[in-house]
């Protein structure tokens, strides 16, 4: 038993989790005909945009639609970077998604715009196919030959030397193979022996251990828990395999255009790029791709808070989006008509009116009372909070009246509060308990006005201007 928990442990160890802010989001929430149900994938509330948002990604699935840009625009705590977080999530592994907040941009070593053309050629994919190859079969038979030393034992120093023999055989034939001293040196390190499934690629020389034949599978009264029993291959032992590679064009870009290569990938020195790299590189995939070689996947680049972008980066997202291998532009803000960076004018979103024009928007709507106790539930659930329904209730409450982050917030607070009482459940007293200690934006905007002549540099602002700082 003992042996048993220490093993689970050791898993548990293993496995890091960390919750944030979206981590309950596992998609978004749509029923076979793209409908969106109350409650699902971590989603709650906002169907006509989660509906609008399950179109898209139809349409990006289907490759129906490139070079587009989707505006989410709402109000603060209504779901909007929630949305693209499922969207993302739906897309799944292999399509591309690109996430950065706009000022992001000013804050790096890069200009501004070469800051955006790497977004965007990282949410732009390569599915590069190549075929490879291969040897597949069981392995009958391991002979491997050492040589000889002057005092007549077997040399271990001069491995270079060693030859052997391997036997393979699938359901069809069987065929013994000379071994050089690379494929030995490979077929121990992934401790090969009779009765295993090996790939053996003949390009490279790697070995890949497939399985554990199912007819040996009575040579051992006990295995471990990771072996894999693989039935026996049938038909040639050599066969031609096509592997297929999904990388970014960003990626291609890097290794392209520094001295370290793909090294420059994990060091995050990427610098900047020169446009002949870029021409190049697009040049040569257009090549694949009329060989059949290579498939683009148009992904999705998601830029939060788009309004702190200024009229330069409007101007070159407009040119970018022409390009025929542009990505799909989701942007999201909480602006309503505010200033266009850069500019004395003001627009919608503080966004210029022929960028605008390009967008389709989708809007979000401010969750109900019900919408609401239903988030704060699947809340407690990730944060693995047990709380009680009159302490939910409250909680409830004070997300209406309040806003819904700062409920959220208050959760692992409160779950903190009621382990130092030694309790198991969070009660209404622990909620009351951390709403006196943590203020929400309304209470801490009151207590600046009743005490503002104590702070320095204040300015006692109008009555309109205190109402709308409460609003806000």
């Amino acid at each position: 038993m003992a042996e048993i928990k220490r093993l689970s442990e050791s898993r548990d160890l293993t496995r890091i989790e960390r919750i944030g802010a979206h981590s309950h989001i596992r998609g978004l929430g749509l029923d076979s005909s793209m409908e969106a149900r109350d409650v699902s994938e971590g989603m709650v509330g906002q169907q006509p945009a989660r509906k609008a948002a399950g179109l898209i990604l139809k349409l990006i699935r289907d490759g129906k639609i490139a070079g587009r840009a989707i505006l989410i625009a709402g109000q603060p705590g209504t779901g909007k970077t929630a949305i693209a977080m499922a969207l993302a999530k739906s897309l799944g592994q292999e399509t591309p998604f690109a996430s950065m907040s706009a000022s992001e941009l000013f804050s790096l070593e890069l200009s501004k715009t070469e800051a955006l053309t790497q977004a965007f050629r990282r949410a732009i994919g390569v599915r590069i196919k190549e075929e490879a190859e291969i040897i597949e079969g069981e392995v009958v038979e391991i002979s491997i030959d050492r040589p000889i030393s002057s005092n007549g034992n077997p040399s271990s120093s001069n491995a270079a030397a060693k030859t052997g023999k391997l036997t393979l055989k699938t359901t069809d034939m069987e065929t013994v193979y000379e071994l050089g001293a690379k494929m030995i040196e490979a077929l121990n390190k992934e401790k090969v022996q009779s009765g295993d499934v090996v790939a053996l690629d003949k390009a490279s020389g790697k070995v890949t251990k497939l399985g554990r034949s199912i007819g040996r599978s009575r040579d051992y009264d006990a295995v471990g828990p990771h072996t894999k029993f693989v039935r026996c291959p049938d038909g040639e032992l050599q066969k031609r395999k096509e592997v297929v590679h999904c990388v970014t064009l960003h990626e291609i870009d890097v290794i392209n255009s520094r001295t370290q290569g793909f090294l420059a990938l994990f060091t995050g020195d990427t610098g900047e790029i020169r446009a002949e790299v870029r021409e190049q590189i697009d040049t040569k995939v257009g090549e694949w791709r009329e060989e059949g070689k290579a498939e683009i996947i148009p992904g999705v680049l998601f830029i939060d808070e788009v309004h702190m972008l200024d009229i330069e980066c409007f101007s070159f997202l407009n040119r970018a989006l022409e390009n025929e291998m542009a990505p799909i532009l989701v942007i999201a803000t909480n602006r309503g008509i505010t200033n266009i960076r850069g500019t004395n004018y003001k627009s919608p979103h503080g966004i210029p009116p022929d960028f605008l024009d390009r967008l389709l928007i989708i809007t979000t709507q401010p969750y109900s009372e019900e919408e609401i106790r239903k988030i704060l539930d699947i809340r407690c659930d990730e944060e693995e909070v047990e709380m009680s329904s009159d302490a939910k209730v409250l909680l409830t409450k004070i997300g209406v009246e309040t806003s819904l982050r700062y409920a959220i917030h208050l959760i692992t607070a409160a779950a903190l509060a009621c382990q130092k009482r030694k309790g198991k459940t969070v009660e209404i007293d622990d909620i009351s308990r951390v709403y006196g200690l943590f203020l929400d934006v309304k209470r801490s905007t009151q207590y600046l006005m009743e005490y503002q002549s104590q702070y320095m540099f204040n300015e006692v602002p109008d009555e309109g201007d205190a109402d709308e700082a409460m609003q806000s």
